[in-house]
């Protein structure tokens, strides 16, 4: 099924963002549709970040209109507001951790505040979230000086799935891992989509996510999205940009070793 034919769950539509005289996003619109992944990329300054943070209410846009599970953020009520935010799991760029908590209390805590779980209850639950992501069992006393950069996004990836979202926000998820521990990630989130049920929105400039990850990718360029469609559709769209990032060195790169992969695995 086309993604345009799946419920859509986030709308953005006339998004202005401005800091000042500085204008970052100028009538943006933006569907995600339920049960998708789609990488949100653009170059450096395009306000990719700005635009997740303004989704999940970090961040006021200046103008806009941002519907989510059909509800007006704004229109909504303190209480509805955080009722619909908790729906939300965020990944945010550098883990986010708490450095003082280990594992195990840096994905207790948000059940414990804002489940009303016992500690033990939500301590036990915060082991299956670990476990969840690939992590061992002894990772959950290790504090997060402790862990590998690929632990670390895995953790932080545990503690957004700790209230069971439905939408997930990744920001540069695989930013800074070496190839294999990348790789490893990517699969680990089309791994959970597919069993949870989730949709994600994800942040990145990792050309191999976008093939091997991502069913929708939007480009933000001269302050709105430029084109949303299959990473095939982008690739060819006539922009001077797009060009350079989709068929450069890196990204004819990512493109043969995706058509390897789906190749190699037709024929099994």
């Amino acid at each position: 099924m086309a993604a345009s034919q799946l419920p859509t769950v986030i709308e953005v539509e006339n998004l202005d963002n401005r800091f000042g005289s500085h204008v970052v996003h100028k009538d943006l619109d933006l569907n995600l549709f339920k049960g998708e992944i789609l990488g949100v990329v653009g170059g450096s300054g395009t306000g990719k970040s700005v635009l997740l943070r303004s989704i999940v209410g970090l961040h006021k846009p200046s103008d806009g209109r941002i519907r989510v599970f059909g509800k007006d953020l704004n229109e909504l009520s303190a209480v509805e507001r955080s009722d619909t935010e908790q729906r939300f799991g965020v990944l945010f760029q550098r883990g986010a951790l708490f450095t003082s908590l280990n594992l195990l209390q840096n994905i207790a805590l948000p059940l414990i505040e804002h489940c009303d779980l016992s500690r033990a209850d939500a301590e036990e639950l915060a082991r299956m979230k670990l476990a969840l992501t690939g992590l061992p069992a002894d990772s959950a006393l290790k504090y997060p000086s402790e862990l590998s950069g690929g632990m670390v996004k895995r953790a932080a990836l545990a503690r957004a799935l700790a209230m069971d979202p439905e939408i997930m926000f990744l920001d540069e998820p695989t930013a800074g891992l070496d190839p294999i521990g990348a790789a490893a990630f990517d699969k680990l989130i089309v791994t959970l989509r597919d069993a949870l049920g989730l949709t994600v929105f994800l942040v990145t400039h990792d050309l191999d996510t976008l093939y091997t990850t991502c069913d929708r990718v939007a480009v933000l360029s001269q302050k709105k999205v430029l084109v949303a469609d299959r990473i095939e559709k982008v690739a060819a769209t006539d922009d001077a940009w797009i060009q350079e990032y989709c068929q450069g060195p890196r990204g004819r790169a990512a493109s043969y070793a995706f058509r390897a992969h789906e190749t190699s695995r037709l024929r099994e």
